[in-house]
């Protein structure tokens, strides 16, 4: 049991440190001043994945029933087809 405990604080301190990384990276995006569809096609891809493993892991939607699963992975993947498309109706 307790071996179970190591290894899921394990798993959480490695992903916790991928977010971290990954929230790193979508700043110096930012701040290098890249812009254009892809690049923004790239951030919500980030914004994604990290949502999807703080949905999955730190909440722990990962071992719920299958509704509570395709609810909040919907949401996420609601909230950002939205963002993109108000990004894609902005485009000059």
């Amino acid at each position: 049991m307790s071996h179970d405990i190591r290894s899921a604080d394990r798993r959480s301190t490695v992903l916790w440190g991928l977010l971290i990384i990954a929230t790193v990276f979508t700043w110096a995006v930012g701040e290098g001043g890249a812009g254009g569809p892809a690049i923004a096609a790239l951030l919500l891809g980030v914004a994604l994945l990290k949502g999807t493993a703080v949905i999955l892991d730190f909440m722990a939607i990962g071992r719920a029933p299958l509704l509570w699963k395709l609810i909040t992975l919907g949401w996420l993947a609601l909230v950002c087809a939205l963002i993109g498309l108000a990004y894609w109706k902005g485009m000059p």
